[in-house]
């Protein structure tokens, strides 16, 4: 027997998580299923909506502007200027306070673990005080057994890049006694504790780290620190920090594993279920079925649970598998292809004309994705739609690279609502 709900969205990324809520806010009753960890843990915690355009124009400071310059078929194209604000606004509402960003639609320009700039729209409080507009002087610090993040380095690529303020960097020895290489999370659950630091009269790690940073403070007005500030109270940590140096603390974006990324991730699953959604995770969809009388409508999609198949039924589906990263995309040497639908992705037959022999040429598999309607229905190679009642959003999108453009979260965030509020509307 079938589990049934009226809407299933597929995937637990910021796109799944995004068409989840929205779907639930028309009314329906919704369920997500995801087989693999949410990809959000793996990502900076920015939330981009356009930095570049396709042609590698850019920094762009007013992303919306440029939306009407896209090509056709891009999918903020597809889904018009009104679904990134909406999109956008329903992020605001969901991060609340945690998140800054929404009093411009202006971008902002955050400094990376690598002592780049990013133009990203929205970004975690944390970050704040370390925007690059700021002209304050700083001080990165880096932590002698965090390998991920080199404050001298960093301090001297923004120096070089032209920041309009002086950067140093400073790396210190953490006050607990640390393995060779430990995961970020170590750093910050004993900055959460805040409690073994022999180093410090008080037992205080957070009082012990900021005694070592004061000793090479040198009048800058803020201090950057790798973004390993906490996962159950960054905030406290971060304020605990300001008092003992007397200045503004901020964090600086870093790879994955990301406790930027991993609080987002909670923020998000808090709000799916304040919104009622149903979460399952952990067992792979493997399939679909259609009733045999109308092949453009899928009745159920099977779930893999234990080697014993499950129907999942539902009015309607959103697909947010991601892209080729994250196997929402698939490829071998026969093609690429989506591998729960068999939805048509457009892709050159030779496989050497999917890629550029310069590194960062412009490659064709960057692009590669399903292409929807202005409904974000998928269509197959004649541009007809295939399934009347599936949508697609996120990363398993076609015809933009989200990573050159600086776009990924930003069409998450539009197509998630756009595909969920039809989705539950349709119902």
């Amino acid at each position: 027997m079938a589990i049934e709900q009226d809407v299933l969205v597929i995937g637990g990324g910021l796109a799944g998580v995004t068409a989840a809520v929205s779907a639930a806010r028309t009314g329906a009753d919704v369920r997500l299923v995801s087989y693999k960890q949410p990809t959000l843990r793996h990502a900076s915690g920015l939330i981009d909506v356009l930095g570049y355009t396709p042609d590698g124009e850019g920094p762009l400071v007013d992303p919306v502007a440029a939306l009407d310059d896209l090509p056709e078929g891009h999918p903020y194209e597809r889904v018009g200027e009104d679904a990134v604000r909406a999109g956008l606004a329903l992020f605001d509402d969901l991060a609340g306070d945690t998140y800054e960003g929404n009093h411009t639609e202006r971008n902002a320009l955050v400094p990376t673990q690598g002592g780049r700039v990013k133009p990203t729209a929205r970004y975690p409080a944390s970050t704040a005080a370390g925007l690059a507009s700021d002209e304050r002087d700083a001080l990165l610090v880096g932590f002698e057994r965090l390998v991920g993040f080199d404050a001298p380095l960093s301090a001297a690529q923004l120096n070089a890049a032209g920041a309009p303020f002086e950067a140093r960097g400073a790396t210190v020895e953490f006050p607990v006694e640390l393995s060779a290489d430990p995961k970020v999370t170590r750093f910050a659950h004993l900055l959460d504790r805040d409690e073994a630091g022999e180093e410090s009269q008080d037992g205080s790690v957070r009082r012990a780290l900021a005694e070592r940073v004061t000793t090479h403070l040198d009048g800058e007005a803020r201090v950057g620190f790798p973004a390993v500030l906490g996962d159950d109270h960054p905030e406290d940590v971060r304020a605990a920090l300001e008092t003992h140096l007397g200045v503004d603390v901020f964090e600086v974006p870093m790879g994955p594993p990301s406790l930027p990324g991993f609080r987002l991730e909670d923020r998000l699953y808090d709000a799916l279920d304040a919104a009622g959604v149903r979460i399952e995770t952990g067992n792979p969809v493997v399939g679909y079925e259609t009733d045999g009388r109308d092949d453009d409508l899928i009745e159920a999609v099977t779930v893999d649970r234990n080697g014993a198949t499950v129907p999942y039924a539902a009015e309607q589906f959103v697909l947010a598998t991601g892209g080729l990263v994250g196997k929402g995309i698939d490829s071998d040497r026969e093609g690429v292809a989506e591998p729960i639908f068999d939805c048509h992705v457009t892709h050159p037959p030779d496989r050497y004309d999917w890629f550029e022999d310069d590194a960062f040429g412009d490659h064709r598999f960057a692009r590669f994705g399903v292409a929807p309607d202005r409904e974000l229905r998928p269509r197959d190679a004649r541009g007809t739609v295939e399934f009347d009642n599936l949508r697609a959003a996120g990363a398993v999108l076609g015809n933009y690279d989200f990573a050159a453009e600086k776009s990924g979260s930003g069409v998450s965030l539009a197509t998630g609502h756009e595909a969920g509020r039809l989705a539950g509307d349709d119902t």
